[in-house]
């Protein structure tokens, strides 16, 4: 039975620890204020080289766009919606198709109103799916947090 179980562990082991290396990409968010109670929250994804993530276009392709979904808050008002800049039309073989995609760096920001000089939390999630030219990643949806400090 030992004999049996060491192996299965052993590979257990090991698919676990390559799947938990597999982040090639890293989210940060921020806050930057504006004149006239304004901001703007700034999305960064910092993406491996080989990696890449896809545009909000939305495609036929095949990949997930990038999409963002705010938690309504009293304290702020979205302005427009989540705007990206930079990203490029790349064919990708794994879907057949020209796409829209991000290499290395991903800047996206959502314009809001205060209504007051109080400080305050937005929550929010995104989803995006990430590759390379071998292989893709299921789609990931993560949670963040931004603090919005009080205006003096």
């Amino acid at each position: 039975m030992n004999k049996i179980l060491l192996p299965l562990l052993l590979f257990f082991t090991i698919t676990v620890s390559s799947q938990t290396q597999l982040t090639p990409v890293t989210w940060t968010a921020t806050y930057l204020d504006k004149p006239n109670n304004e901001g703007e929250i700034i999305f960064k994804a910092k993406i491996d080289p080989k990696w890449h993530i896809y545009s909000q276009r939305p495609t036929d392709a095949g990949p997930i766009p990038t999409s963002f979904s705010i938690t309504p808050n009293a304290n702020f008002e979205l302005i427009g919606k989540v705007e990206e800049t930079n990203a490029h039309e790349e064919f990708v073989a794994a879907f057949d198709a020209k796409v829209f995609v991000f290499e290395t760096e991903a800047v996206f920001k959502q314009k809001i109103k205060r209504k007051n000089k109080t400080g305050f939390v937005v929550k929010l999630s995104l989803e995006y799916m990430t590759c390379n030219d071998k292989q893709c990643l299921p789609p990931k949806t993560i949670e963040l947090t931004v603090t919005v400090p009080a205006k003096k």
